[in-house]
Protein backbone atom coordinates (compact mmCIF):
# COMPACT_ATOMS: atom_id res chain seq x y z
CA UNK A 1 0.00 0.00 0.00
CA UNK A 2 2.55 2.51 1.10
CA UNK A 3 4.60 1.52 -2.22
CA UNK A 4 1.15 2.04 -3.82
CA UNK A 5 1.14 6.17 -2.30
CA UNK A 6 4.98 6.53 -3.02
CA UNK A 7 4.17 5.92 -7.06
CA UNK A 8 0.97 8.17 -7.02
CA UNK A 9 3.24 10.94 -5.06
CA UNK A 10 5.87 10.66 -8.06
CA UNK A 11 3.52 10.53 -10.53
CA UNK A 12 1.90 13.64 -9.70
CA UNK A 13 4.63 15.36 -8.66
CA UNK A 14 6.19 14.65 -12.64
CA UNK A 15 2.80 15.80 -14.15
CA UNK A 16 3.01 19.19 -12.26
CA UNK A 17 6.57 19.65 -13.08
CA UNK A 18 6.22 19.06 -16.81
CA UNK A 19 2.93 21.17 -16.56
CA UNK A 20 4.87 23.62 -15.15
CA UNK A 21 7.95 23.78 -17.75
CA UNK A 22 5.26 23.56 -20.83
CA UNK A 23 3.22 26.69 -18.99
CA UNK A 24 4.90 29.44 -21.45
CA UNK A 25 5.67 27.71 -24.70
CA UNK A 26 3.54 29.50 -27.00
CA UNK A 27 3.68 33.20 -27.62
CA UNK A 28 3.02 35.97 -29.54
CA UNK A 29 4.35 39.49 -30.64
CA UNK A 30 2.60 42.02 -29.23
CA UNK A 31 2.83 46.02 -30.01
CA UNK A 32 5.77 47.44 -27.75
CA UNK A 33 3.96 50.98 -27.01
CA UNK A 34 1.21 48.43 -25.49
CA UNK A 35 0.86 48.90 -21.45
CA UNK A 36 0.81 45.50 -20.01
CA UNK A 37 0.56 44.93 -16.23
CA UNK A 38 1.36 41.59 -15.57
CA UNK A 39 2.61 42.33 -11.79
CA UNK A 40 3.28 45.23 -9.46
CA UNK A 41 6.77 45.14 -10.19
CA UNK A 42 8.38 48.31 -12.80
CA UNK A 43 8.41 47.33 -16.30
CA UNK A 44 9.05 48.63 -20.00
CA UNK A 45 5.96 50.44 -19.97
CA UNK A 46 7.06 52.57 -17.42
CA UNK A 47 10.45 53.16 -18.35
CA UNK A 48 8.88 54.51 -22.05
CA UNK A 49 6.40 56.84 -20.60
CA UNK A 50 9.10 57.88 -18.21
CA UNK A 51 12.09 58.38 -20.68
CA UNK A 52 9.75 60.06 -23.58
CA UNK A 53 8.12 62.42 -21.10
CA UNK A 54 11.70 63.65 -20.05
CA UNK A 55 13.30 63.80 -23.18
CA UNK A 56 10.42 65.88 -24.80
CA UNK A 57 11.49 68.10 -21.75
CA UNK A 58 14.98 68.31 -22.25
CA UNK A 59 14.42 69.00 -26.30
CA UNK A 60 12.35 72.01 -25.88
CA UNK A 61 14.64 73.60 -23.44
CA UNK A 62 16.55 76.51 -24.63
CA UNK A 63 20.08 74.67 -24.08
CA UNK A 64 18.91 72.61 -26.93
CA UNK A 65 16.19 74.37 -28.99
CA UNK A 66 18.29 77.11 -29.01
CA UNK A 67 21.92 76.15 -29.20
CA UNK A 68 24.04 77.69 -32.14
CA UNK A 69 25.78 74.39 -32.32
CA UNK A 70 24.49 70.84 -31.43
CA UNK A 71 25.24 70.55 -27.96
CA UNK A 72 27.83 68.02 -26.75
CA UNK A 73 26.26 65.44 -23.74
CA UNK A 74 27.76 62.68 -20.95
CA UNK A 75 25.75 60.55 -19.63
CA UNK A 76 26.87 59.97 -15.44
CA UNK A 77 25.19 57.58 -12.98
CA UNK A 78 21.03 58.10 -12.46
CA UNK A 79 21.07 56.52 -8.82
CA UNK A 80 18.53 53.72 -7.93
CA UNK A 81 16.83 54.93 -4.83
CA UNK A 82 14.05 52.37 -4.55
CA UNK A 83 14.08 48.97 -3.18
CA UNK A 84 13.01 47.37 -6.57
CA UNK A 85 16.22 46.08 -9.08
CA UNK A 86 16.16 48.10 -11.74
CA UNK A 87 18.55 48.67 -15.03
CA UNK A 88 19.46 52.20 -14.85
CA UNK A 89 21.56 51.53 -17.63
CA UNK A 90 18.67 50.32 -20.21
CA UNK A 91 16.84 53.51 -19.07
CA UNK A 92 20.18 55.95 -19.37
CA UNK A 93 19.89 54.27 -22.93
CA UNK A 94 16.68 54.59 -23.82
CA UNK A 95 16.70 58.25 -22.74
CA UNK A 96 20.51 58.75 -24.97
CA UNK A 97 18.96 57.09 -27.70
CA UNK A 98 15.93 59.26 -28.79
CA UNK A 99 17.72 62.13 -28.06
CA UNK A 100 20.88 60.78 -30.66
CA UNK A 101 17.91 60.37 -32.86
CA UNK A 102 16.25 63.75 -33.28
CA UNK A 103 19.33 65.23 -34.31
CA UNK A 104 19.88 68.09 -32.04
CA UNK A 105 21.97 66.59 -29.08
CA UNK A 106 25.27 64.50 -29.62
CA UNK A 107 26.99 62.30 -26.69
CA UNK A 108 30.52 61.52 -25.87
CA UNK A 109 30.98 57.39 -24.65
CA UNK A 110 32.68 58.09 -21.52
CA UNK A 111 32.95 54.23 -20.47
CA UNK A 112 34.73 54.11 -23.49
CA UNK A 113 37.98 56.71 -23.07
CA UNK A 114 40.33 54.03 -22.22
CA UNK A 115 39.59 52.07 -25.11
CA UNK A 116 39.88 55.19 -27.17
CA UNK A 117 42.96 55.90 -25.67
CA UNK A 118 44.43 52.23 -26.45
CA UNK A 119 43.39 53.19 -29.85
CA UNK A 120 45.11 56.32 -30.12
CA UNK A 121 48.05 54.93 -29.23
CA UNK A 122 48.13 51.78 -31.66
CA UNK A 123 47.39 54.17 -34.55
CA UNK A 124 49.98 56.30 -33.70
CA UNK A 125 52.76 54.39 -32.67
CA UNK A 126 52.54 50.35 -33.73
CA UNK A 127 53.53 51.65 -37.09
CA UNK A 128 51.19 49.34 -38.62
CA UNK A 129 48.83 52.33 -39.55
CA UNK A 130 49.60 54.35 -42.51
CA UNK A 131 50.31 58.31 -41.35
CA UNK A 132 47.15 59.60 -43.54
CA UNK A 133 44.36 57.69 -41.96
CA UNK A 134 46.30 57.46 -38.17
CA UNK A 135 44.11 58.94 -35.37
CA UNK A 136 45.90 61.27 -33.37
CA UNK A 137 45.46 62.60 -29.81
CA UNK A 138 44.35 65.81 -29.19
CA UNK A 139 41.01 66.09 -31.39
CA UNK A 140 37.93 65.24 -29.62
CA UNK A 141 35.07 67.77 -28.81
CA UNK A 142 34.42 68.66 -25.19
CA UNK A 143 31.23 67.96 -23.58
CA UNK A 144 29.23 70.84 -22.95
CA UNK A 145 26.50 69.06 -19.97
CA UNK A 146 26.71 66.18 -17.93
CA UNK A 147 23.02 64.39 -17.38
CA UNK A 148 22.67 62.90 -14.17
CA UNK A 149 19.50 62.21 -11.93
CA UNK A 150 17.94 60.12 -9.53
CA UNK A 151 15.07 56.97 -9.51
CA UNK A 152 12.48 56.64 -6.51
CA UNK A 153 9.73 55.16 -5.44
CA UNK A 154 6.85 54.92 -3.03
CA UNK A 155 4.60 52.08 -1.96
CA UNK A 156 1.58 52.14 -0.36
CA UNK A 157 -0.82 49.48 1.17
CA UNK A 158 -3.96 48.82 2.48
CA UNK A 159 -6.26 46.10 2.41
CA UNK A 160 -6.39 44.42 -0.41
CA UNK A 161 -5.26 47.55 -2.73
CA UNK A 162 -1.75 48.83 -3.50
CA UNK A 163 -0.65 52.33 -4.46
CA UNK A 164 3.07 52.35 -6.08
CA UNK A 165 4.41 55.80 -7.17
CA UNK A 166 7.72 56.15 -9.37
CA UNK A 167 9.76 59.19 -10.04
CA UNK A 168 12.74 59.89 -12.69
CA UNK A 169 14.50 63.45 -11.70
CA UNK A 170 17.31 64.28 -14.60
CA UNK A 171 19.22 67.24 -14.16
CA UNK A 172 21.41 68.79 -17.08
CA UNK A 173 24.27 70.42 -15.64
CA UNK A 174 26.57 72.76 -17.51
CA UNK A 175 30.55 71.73 -16.94
CA UNK A 176 31.82 75.04 -17.67
CA UNK A 177 29.76 76.85 -14.99
CA UNK A 178 28.72 73.60 -13.06
CA UNK A 179 25.56 74.94 -12.76
CA UNK A 180 21.96 72.88 -13.07
CA UNK A 181 20.64 74.50 -16.47
CA UNK A 182 17.89 71.82 -16.83
CA UNK A 183 15.91 69.51 -14.64
CA UNK A 184 12.57 68.00 -15.29
CA UNK A 185 10.98 64.92 -13.34
CA UNK A 186 8.19 62.62 -14.46
CA UNK A 187 5.85 60.90 -12.16
CA UNK A 188 3.94 57.37 -12.61
CA UNK A 189 1.03 56.53 -10.00
CA UNK A 190 0.07 52.69 -9.91
CA UNK A 191 -3.11 51.23 -8.56
CA UNK A 192 -3.25 47.57 -7.65
CA UNK A 193 -5.74 45.37 -6.12
CA UNK A 194 -5.02 42.20 -4.64
CA UNK A 195 -7.46 39.12 -6.76
CA UNK A 196 -9.70 37.15 -4.02
CA UNK A 197 -9.51 32.99 -5.11
CA UNK A 198 -12.72 31.21 -4.27
CA UNK A 199 -11.28 28.10 -2.31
Amino acid sequence: MRSITVFIMMFAGLLASCSSQRAFTKGEYTDPDKVILLDDKYNESDMKIMADALVDSLLKHPIISSAKKIPVFQVENVSNSTSEHIDMQSLTDKIRTALIKSGKVQFHDKLQRGTLSKEYEYQTQSGNVTKETAKAKGYQIGSDYMLSGDFSSNVQEVGAKKVIYYKLTLNATDIKTGLIVWTDDKEIKKLYKKRSYAM
